[in-house]
């Protein structure tokens, strides 16, 4: 938790109050984020899941439904289905367009093995909260907001969206983009600015640090749903033995009420893991591995001018066109770097406001959880104790 509490600054201990609040919610209510001004003009719900069987394959499609003020859309409400290989080519076009922006991940294509099936009720309601958060991200980011390939992803029809996605670069032109992608790649960067070396020692710890969370947040949500399989056996057994012990019914019968209490309180509370925790802590696995992306395509670009630069320098090609390339490749690197910057502070923001959330939920659920079954304990213990005063009184002459 390193990266958290000093790179990261995500918990400040000074901002909590010295005494204890009286209760869960109290103590939750201290921890507020300033909301921004409500000047939201972009609604996207993701819903309505569809499956789709074909010879050929078997798919989802979920969807869209799009409300929004803004003129530049011929309508203020649209309603398209859109499926996974959509979205793919959507983050894809965002990449191309704003190849130094944090683009918010996809989930997936394939789920984690073992976890739950594909097509399974579950994992396409978590695929489907995934793809919600991530087009709302979008929609919320200054400028991805804007972007022209968002937009007919959102409006256009099924068939004029194929047809649009044909109309990307050729295959020379992609093969072309690789190759030199490959090559700068390979020669890597003389001198990466300061702060961007900062900026990626940052990422590599923070892709530690929340990579270890996520495999150690399965790991209990397992050993949690193994505990609470567990424990729906556990109570009908001592109904079972009552039957077979007349002078302990009551108290058998008693524990197994226990026993059942907290298990829904377990069940609740696995629920509010699932739904609240871990989602934000893998979404932050998948953010670390788009920052590395980030960062290479940044270096990428500087790459490209340091090379020009050194041609021009020992002359080892045309010198009279490139003063001029290495003008423009100048403009392209500051704005490469100028758009990383921004879109760092703001994602270091959203990020911090996203892991303090989950961690103050988890906290309010385990508080909640452990509550419930020291009541429950409780009530037992008072039930017993008056129960065997009873039989005292009783036995006196």
């Amino acid at each position: 938790m390193e990266v958290f509490s000093k790179d990261a600054s995500l918990m400040d201990m000074n901002s909590f109050s010295p005494m204890m609040p009286t209760s869960p919610l109290s103590m939750i209510n201290q921890i507020k984020f300033e909301d921004e001004p409500d000047l939201k003009d972009l609604f996207i719900t993701v819903d309505e899941p569809e499956s789709h069987v074909t010879t050929i394959e078997t798919f989802i499609t979920y969807r869209i439904i799009t409300k929004t003020s803004r003129g530049e859309f011929d309508s203020s409400e649209f309603e398209v289905r859109r499926r996974y290989q959509d979205f793919l080519w959507l983050k894809g076009k965002l990449e191309e367009a704003h190849p130094t922006l944090i683009i918010p991940p996809l989930p997936e294509k394939f789920i984690v093995k073992g976890m739950v099936e594909r097509f399974n009720d579950d994992f396409i309601e978590t695929r489907r909260k995934a793809l919600h958060k991530f087009l709302n991200r979008i929609a919320d980011h200054p400028t991805l907001t804007f972007n022209e390939d968002f937009k007919i992803f959102l409006t256009a029809q099924a068939w004029e969206l194929s047809s649009h996605k044909k109309q990307g670069p050729g295959l020379l032109s992609r093969m072309g983009q690789t190759v030199r992608a490959v090559a700068s790649s390979m020669r890597g960067v003389k001198n990466r600015p300061e702060e961007f070396m900062e900026m990626n020692n940052f990422i590599e710890l923070f892709s530690q640090k929340i990579n270890l969370i996520d495999k150690i947040s399965q790991r209990i949500y397992k050993e949690e749903r193994e505990y609470f399989d567990e424990m729906k056996e556990y109570g009908p057994i001592h109904i079972l033995w009552s039957a077979s012990e007349e002078d302990l019914v009551d108290t058998l019968k008693d524990v197994a009420s226990c026993i059942d209490r907290c298990c829904k309180a377990t069940e609740k509370r696995m629920s509010g893991l699932s739904e609240a925790l871990l989602p934000v802590v893998h979404e932050y696995v998948l953010y670390s591995e788009m920052l590395m992306g980030v960062m290479k395509r940044r270096d990428q670009i500087q790459a490209e001018l340091d090379s020009k630069v050194e041609a021009l320098t020992y002359k080892k090609a045309d010198t009279d066109l490139l003063p001029e390339e290495i003008g423009k490749l100048e403009d392209k690197v500051e704005c490469a770097n100028n758009a990383l910057k921004a879109d760092w502070e703001r994602w270091k923001q959203n990020m911090q406001n996203d892991i303090k959330l989950a961690f103050t939920d988890m906290a309010e659920e385990n508080i909640h959880y452990y509550e419930q079954c020291l009541a429950t304990w409780e009530s037992f213990l008072t039930s017993q104790t008056n129960l065997h005063l009873e039989e005292a009184s009783e036995d006196k002459p």
